[in-house]
């Protein structure tokens, strides 16, 4: 592998890791489990993208990387999506919010429209 090729890979495979890092101490010190999801999708989905992208550009195969980038696309689509669906269901089954959070904007502005 050559120098120019080794520093791209080197930041991303860093970047990775910091992101990674990151949703590992979210999910660990965030108070209810509505902003450890957030924590571990928003920044889970960014880390393994970056680290997957790393591993498709060191492979030096146009192939892998093509695959490696398809990877980082689904994940960046679907890590949304399944963290509202897990909020949602949190919420429909009344898990409560930390005491520190303002305000619930499903309970004050919108019925529940499956619990009935």
């Amino acid at each position: 592998m050559t120098l120019w090729l080794a520093i791209p890979v080197s930041l991303l495979l860093v970047g990775g890791s910091i992101f990674a890092l990151l949703a590992a101490l979210g999910v660990l010190r965030l108070p209810d489990v509505y902003t450890r999801m957030h924590a571990a999708s928003k920044a889970g989905a960014v880390g393994s993208g970056l680290l997957l992208l790393a591993t498709g550009l060191g492979s030096q195969d146009p192939a892998i990387l093509v695959r490696a980038a398809a990877g980082f696309v689904f994940f960046v689509l679907t890590a949304p999506v399944s963290a509202h669906l897990l909020a949602r269901a949190a919420h429909l089954a009344r898990v409560p919010l930390d005491p520190a959070s303002v305000r619930d904007d499903y309970r004050s502005g919108q019925t529940d429209t499956l619990s009935k």
